[in-house]
């Protein structure tokens, strides 16, 4: 199954990983990379999974390149979390793509780091930013974020606009799928089903087991 040829051509391709318990002498976690891709023609299928080691930008960078040997050689965008070194290890392998960072994932990190009490009214000034209905839309939402909230939230409102280009990509497809586009929540429906199947385990056994 994993050696089987592909589609040459891919609208998406959407990158994440999950974590799951593998003994190895003793037990600990390993990433399980999967990859889902959008053929033109709207059909849904994973590419291919990966177990071992730590979610690393060199294992995605293995992952899609066996890909790319399997017979992938176009995709128009790219999909995924902000992992460093993971939107440089995607271009390498398909250079004339285009990157969508997740926003959900986004606004997840921010959250993470804003107060409690912050966390409601950030949440929602953010979100007016990525429903925009253009790039330039958004960048005027996001200057009345930035002038808002700077005082207490300068670094990451500096990390926001660093990455807006990535993060707003999916303004320029059409609407019909923007939805569908601005975050990992495709692939990661499929992974909440795996992570549900393994749940009553404590762990695998080895490697094949979790294959």
């Amino acid at each position: 199954w994993q050696n089987r040829p592909l589609n040459q051509r891919y609208c998406a391709l959407f990158l994440d990983a999950l974590f799951v318990k593998v003994r190895r002498d003793t037990v600990g976690k390993e990433a399980v990379y999967i990859v889902l891709g959008i053929t033109p023609e709207g059909h849904r299928e994973i590419l291919g999974f990966y177990v071992g080691g730590v979610e690393s930008s060199n294992g995605w960078k293995e992952i899609l390149q066996d890909l790319r040997n399997r017979g992938v050689q176009e995709v128009l965008l790219g999909v995924f979390d902000g992992l460093t070194g993971l939107e440089e290890a995607f271009r390498s392998i398909f250079p004339k793509a285009d990157v969508q960072r997740c926003v959900i994932h986004k606004v997840r990190s921010t959250m993470n780091k804003a107060r409690k009490k912050d966390q409601a009214e950030l949440s929602i000034d953010l979100k007016k930013v990525y429903t925009s209905s253009t790039y330039e839309e958004a960048e005027e939402v996001f200057e009345m974020v930035k002038k808002k909230w700077k005082k207490n939230y300068s670094r990451e409102l500096a990390s926001w606009e660093e990455d807006l280009p990535v993060l707003l990509t999916f303004l320029g497809y059409p609407k019909e799928v923007q939805q569908y586009i601005y975050t990992t929540n495709l692939i990661e429906r499929t992974n909440k089903e795996v992570r549900k199947r393994l749940k009553t385990m404590n762990s695998l056994p080895n490697i094949e087991a979790a294959e």
